[in-house]
């Protein structure tokens, strides 16, 4: 549900939730539309939708886009490079994403609403202004904190993106901007303000945390906040308030809010990431079909897994029994009688895995 615009730290978001097309208006003729993040339209099969396979692709796309990213600079990353990190094909990358620019500003939005969720949890709305700004700094920063090098490539290497980045990041610093904004209205002092007064606040404030997370300080950007929110309060509220902002304890940079893992870790979290094997709906179904009915045959795991060529089953078999996922008990072509295939201890814990992780998101839905 979308919500009416107003200031952002008011309503304790980051950027106002605006449906993807607004971003992206639609070309004229002979325009190109703009890089868009695309979605699998796979349809869902069984306990474990080609959805969700999907989605852990798309994490592994991520994951593996902020390590290029972080390594090469935005402007020498390749998609090569990111499927290489990713250990995802480039017809996948290709399936969820238009473009390296389009995977770019998906990870940009995925930061942004994590950001909004515990700027909404923080409940910073009913607070004035001067504890709002406080407030809302103190999430980011330890958000930054949890996460530097995811914050390194959003807030640095970003800024070296395409026109829909740069666009997006351009609305985030004017929501931002209009927060501080309201600043105007709380002093003495602030009458002698303008618009431009917050513009170059949040321009003095991005650039030291720039500068910092280019830089790989290792310091918590918490340390930061007091330094941060004297500068800020300074021209509307005056130097008193900016000395009690300094004196001010620091708060202790913790871990992820309760019950939601840093970014990273959970686009880490990869059923298939210790096995040299991509990850797709084919070996997800095929797995859970011999999960549900060891020893099955291959026509049977074929028909069960939406497999029509006989020759692709037997591939993908053979190959789940190399890397020790699955074996076959059966007789087989020995004796003329079906294959009779289980999982391997192996096997069964990467089934498990990929069980779990689909029901946490249907649960988290």
């Amino acid at each position: 549900m979308l919500r009416a615009p107003g200031p952002l730290l008011l309503e304790g978001r980051l950027v106002p939730r605006a449906p993807r097309t607004s971003l992206h208006p639609s070309p004229g003729r002979g325009q190109r539309r703009p890089a868009t993040s695309r979605r699998s339209s796979a349809p869902p099969a069984g306990n474990l939708p080609a959805a969700h396979v999907a989605e852990i692709q798309r994490s592994r796309l991520l994951a593996g886009a902020v390590r290029a990213i972080d390594e090469h600079g935005y402007a020498h990353t390749t998609v090569a490079q990111i499927t290489g990190r990713s250990r995802v094909s480039r017809r996948t990358f290709y399936e969820l994403f238009e473009n390296r620019e389009a995977c770019l500003t998906a990870l940009v939005e995925d930061v942004v609403g994590s950001i909004e969720q515990e700027l909404a949890e923080a409940d910073l709305q009913r607070l004035p202004w001067q504890e709002r700004i406080r407030g809302g700094l103190a999430v980011i920063l330890a958000f930054i904190d949890r996460e530097p090098t995811l914050a390194r490539v959003c807030v640095v290497q970003a800024a070296q993106g395409g026109a829909s980045i740069l666009a997006y990041r351009r609305r985030i610093l004017d929501r931002l901007a209009e927060a501080l904004d309201e600043g105007r209205g709380k002093g003495p002092r602030a009458g002698d303000c303008s618009p431009l007064t917050a513009e170059g606040l949040l321009g003095a404030a991005c650039g030291i945390l720039d500068a910092r997370l280019a830089q790989g300080v290792h310091e918590p950007l918490t340390g930061l906040l007091g330094e941060l929110m004297s500068m800020i309060v300074l021209p509307y509220l005056g130097p008193a308030a900016a000395r009690r902002e300094q004196s001010r304890p620091t708060p202790v940079p913790g871990a992820a809010p309760a019950g939601r893992p840093p970014l990273m870790a959970a686009a880490d979290s990869d059923p298939l990431q210790e096995i040299p094997m991509r990850l797709t709906y084919r070996t997800a179904k095929v797995l859970e079909c011999i999960a549900a009915h060891p020893g099955i045959s291959n026509r049977m795991v074929a028909d069960r897994a939406g497999i029509s060529d006989q020759g692709q089953i037997s591939k993908l078999l053979a190959r789940l029994e190399r890397l020790e996922l699955a074996e076959n008990r059966g007789d087989g072509q020995l004796r003329g009688e079906p294959n009779a295939w289980t999982l391997t201890a192996l096997g069964e814990q990467v089934t498990r895995r990929l069980s779990a992780s689909s029901q946490q998101r249907r649960q988290a839905a």
